[in-house]
């Protein structure tokens, strides 16, 4: 087996593992470096620590706000094991899986995706729908842009808000099934910021999402 085939394997079997594909699993050996901005023709590298590359759209859709520059300089300074790239395609798929786990009123799932406030937002969503008899069958059609916002580091604490642009397909059922609001054949644009934290260097690699809100 050549070694470009076993290192397929083994990033087939670190995708696979659920828990640690949401936000990032960590060993310290892993994760490719941040980004680094390139030095212009005919100049010598800055001697301050390098920053991540901001304000450039990738071509999955993902974006680097300049407002986070000085955020995320000081969670790469604490972490240097952490990775831009990884983390907003992590963010994604927490989007995807707190949002349908939020549909399907699955309260196990959410409490291993966020705490605090959000959850307590969630659960009673979920409590009110139960009791009206309602069920969501909403689709997550597509995520246009994920982009950090802004992020901070306060002691160990670090906190990134990412935005998220997408299309979700929304339709409300009774408990016989009947629709009662909405389509699945015209998808809305949703505009949210979602807040994850993390305690750098703790055991624990994962991100909690701890806030959302809804934007124009």
């Amino acid at each position: 087996m050549t070694v470009g085939i076993v290192l397929l394997a083994m990033i087939a079997l670190f995708v696979g593992l659920r828990l640690y594909a949401v936000l990032g699993q960590r060993t310290g050996h892993e994760q490719r470096p941040v980004t680094r901005p390139e030095a212009a023709p005919g100049t010598e590298p800055a001697a301050a620590p390098a920053e991540p590359k901001l304000g450039a759209a990738e071509p999955s859709g993902f974006a680097f706000d300049q407002n986070a520059a000085a955020g995320i300089r000081a969670i790469v300074a604490a972490d240097p094991g952490f990775d831009v790239a990884r983390f907003l395609e992590g963010a994604q798929g927490a989007y995807r899986m707190v949002l349908e786990a939020f549909w399907k009123g699955d309260r196990e799932e959410l409490a291993f995706l966020a705490s605090g406030e959000v959850l307590a937002a969630f659960e009673a969503a979920i409590a009110e729908r139960e009791a009206a008899g309602h069920k969501l069958d909403n689709r997550l059609v597509a995520i246009e842009r994920a982009a950090i916002d802004d992020a901070r580091l306060d002691g160990r604490v670090a906190e990134i808000d990412v935005r998220f642009d997408a299309f979700v397909a929304a339709v409300t059922r009774n408990a016989e099934g009947e629709v009662v609001a909405g389509s699945l054949t015209d998808a809305v644009p949703t505009h949210d910021v979602w807040t994850f934290r993390r305690t750098v260097g703790s055991d624990d690699p994962n991100w909690v999402l701890v806030e959302t809100d809804e934007v124009a």
